[in-house]
């Protein structure tokens, strides 16, 4: 069975795509409101009933259809590499993509592209 292509695939690195499709956050650090801080804005694709089910097989379930959290926090970048990253930390805003065109909207809403991402391990995000 083949996918429709919509404009997420055109918007999205391929890779950076399925990884959303397949439940990965994604990280993206943006400017921060006051020096001595940094900021990041995570994509948090929300887990289903059949994404733990699959889980519990042994595989992860793609899913164009995803909702998604996306929220942009200010960090003081001092203690971004500690265990206390989270004191002085500050939720910018947050916002609910029921699916990858809302997401796309959001994001663009926000002044942030998609190729401006990247997963969590290339980035000093502390989360």
């Amino acid at each position: 069975m083949s996918e429709q292509s919509g404009p997420a695939d055109e918007a999205w690195p391929a890779d950076k795509l399925a990884a959303l499709r397949l439940g990965q956050r994604l990280v993206a650090e943006v400017e921060a409101e006051r020096a001595g801080r940094r900021a990041f804005i995570d994509i948090w694709p929300r887990t289903t009933p059949a994404d733990t089910e699959a889980g519990n097989q042994g595989w992860k379930r793609s899913d164009n259809a995803r909702t998604f959290t996306i929220e942009h926090w200010d960090y003081e970048a001092d203690l971004i590499d500690g265990y206390d990253y989270d004191i002085g930390a500050v939720l910018i805003k947050a916002t609910t993509a029921a699916g990858e065109p809302e997401l796309l909207e959001a994001l663009g809403n926000w002044g942030v592209q998609p190729e401006q991402f990247v997963y969590p391990w290339h980035s000093d995000d502390p989360k």
